[in-house]
């Protein structure tokens, strides 16, 4: 090792204990062609140009694009070689998601869109599915029913959503209920309503005081746009719509301060309140009067 690698690796050591570095990739991602190699380069040039960084966060389906055909089970052969980019680089990786292969509880099959998380030593130490399907556009994917989050030794903890999930605010409330700081959130948005999800992201990030990563593809990908938000609701960063590297520096001390002492250090306790609510949220028990409306609404149907 040179003199300059052992400076840049002692900085990086520094930095590390009062910080955590999540790198965002707003990748160019092909529907018909396998974009790991791509991801892999990434990873190497993360590596080498943002020492600091320990997580990749790639947008939705970026390994394999948004096929159908392209599914498998987990593990699995790209599972596995994304494991070996994670390995050989030292990194986190949340890679995304890919279209998964399983069963159901009858043995039937079924496609779930799925997030592995992988620690620097390659393995798999947590897969979330998406609990919300694009529908009617996913009407062949099923949602999932767990919640996940995971920690990171001497840094703090994370929680995992994909695309959709962010537009039901129960799926984030839930995260940080289960003490979240930081919501990993890829997304593959094609379409016109991005400035929505960009105000979606924003909220979320101030109703949970958590950071959140709101990381989007190009291309095949979707339109770009990537925001990243810190606890008080700031926007750290949004992108424009080419590819992009998002590197991020996660104050967890701020979080925890934050939530011990009010949003933005002393104002209100979203958190702390949700807590101590006085009312019931009889809303969420689907034989529930108060979710009677709903039932009114029909299925959920393309526009003819």
């Amino acid at each position: 090792m040179n003199t300059s690698e052992q400076s840049r690796n002692t900085a990086a050591l520094a930095s590390s204990a009062n910080s955590f570095g999540v790198a965002g990739v707003q990748m160019n991602v092909s529907a018909f062609e396998d974009n790991v190699e791509r991801m892999g380069g990434y990873l190497r040039h993360i590596r080498g140009r943002f020492p600091w960084v320990r997580m990749v966060l790639f947008s939705e389906l970026a390994a394999l694009g948004p096929q159908h055909d392209k599914a498998e089970p987990l593990p699995g052969p790209t599972e596995a070689r994304l494991c070996a980019l994670a390995r050989e680089t030292g990194l986190w990786l949340i890679p995304g998601s890919l279209f998964e292969k399983a069963s159901n509880p009858n043995g039937d099959g079924v496609l779930y869109n799925t997030t592995p998380v992988i620690n620097p030593q390659g393995e798999v130490i947590a897969r979330f599915r998406k609990l919300f399907p694009f529908r009617p556009y996913e009407r062949d994917v099923a949602g999932g029913t767990e919640f996940c989050v995971f920690d990171v030794p001497g840094a703090g903890r994370f929680g995992v959503s994909i695309c959709y999930d962010m537009w039901f605010p129960e799926t984030t409330r839930t995260l940080a209920a289960m003490g979240a700081e930081v919501i990993l959130h890829p997304t593959m948005t094609d379409t016109i309503d991005r400035d929505v999800e960009l105000a979606i992201a924003r909220a979320s990030a101030a109703t949970n005081q958590v950071y959140f990563l709101d990381i989007n593809g190009v291309g095949d990908g979707g339109v770009g746009r990537s925001i990243v938000c810190d606890p008080s609701g700031y926007v750290l960063h949004q992108a424009e719509v080419g590819a992009e590297i998002i590197p991020i520096d996660i104050d967890f001390t701020r979080v925890r301060r934050e939530r011990e002492r009010g949003l933005r250090s002393n104002l209100g306790h979203p958190l702390k309140s949700f807590r101590d609510r006085d009312c019931d949220f009889t809303v969420y028990r689907k034989d529930s009067e108060a979710s009677a409306y709903l039932q009114t609404l029909g299925p959920i149907s393309k526009p003819d």
